[in-house]
Formats: C-alpha cells, sequence, structure tokens
C-alpha cells in the first residue's frame, strides 16, 4: 500500500468520525468526537501536502 493511499483512508475515516461527531453525538461527547476526526482530516491534508525526501522505489 502506498503512503498516499493510507493518507486518503485516514482522510475519509476522519471525515466519517466528524459527520458522526456532528451529526450522531451531542452533547461534549459530540463535540470531542468531531474535534477528533477534524485533527484526523486536518493531518491528513498536511501529509498529502508535505514534500518527500526520501523516495524508496
Amino acid at each position: 500500500m502506498e503512503g498516499t493511499t493510507l493518507t486518503w483512508i485516514i482522510l475519509i475515516a476522519g471525515a466519517v468520525i466528524a459527520l458522526a461527531g456532528w451529526f450522531l453525538v451531542g452533547g461534549l461527547l459530540g463535540a470531542g468526537v468531531l474535534g477528533f476526526g477534524v485533527a484526523a482530516v486536518v493531518l491528513a491534508l498536511l501529509d498529502l501536502i508535505r514534500p518527500t525526501i526520501n523516495k524508496r522505489t
């Protein structure tokens, strides 16, 4: 599995978690789940735009 494939999986999973926190879970727990999902999305996006230094083939 390539690194970008794993990053896309994490990004999609983070979006699903954030949506679940927004729509399915309420209160402070929902806010925590939403924050966790948004953090996963942001870190995955940063990983996508990060330049690669060592590319092994």
